[in-house]
């Protein structure tokens, strides 16, 4: 009986490695592992470009931005420098005629 069972539990232990995976199966689990890092790696470099891109491309309009600025501010200082050398500044009211045309009304 002793021998039996011996034989039985050898025979049960060569049963169970016999079934697990082949060669091909490990290497075919392995291939889609490193294919997937693959497809992961892909996506985050293609994440990576876009969030690149999109700084880019805020820092460029804050860079047109801060030109525009800067061009309004230098046009202001050289009208402002014209105007204040050497003439009278002016009440800013509208002229008005003695002899303009009346409207109809």
């Amino acid at each position: 009986m002793k021998k039996l069972f011996s034989v039985l539990v050898i025979a049960g232990m060569v049963a169970l490695v016999a079934c697990g995976p082949s060669a091909e199966e490990k290497a075919a689990k392995e291939k889609a592992k490193q294919d997937s890092i693959a497809l992961a790696q892909k996506a985050q470099a293609t994440q990576d470009s876009i969030v690149a891109a999109t700084k880019a491309a805020e820092e460029a309009a804050a860079v047109a931005a801060k030109a525009k600025e800067d061009s309004i501010a230098a046009a202001a200082a050289k009208k402002g420098a014209k105007g204040t050398k050497g003439t009278k500044p002016t009440t800013g009211g509208t002229k008005t005629t003695k002899n303009a045309p009346k409207g109809k009304g």
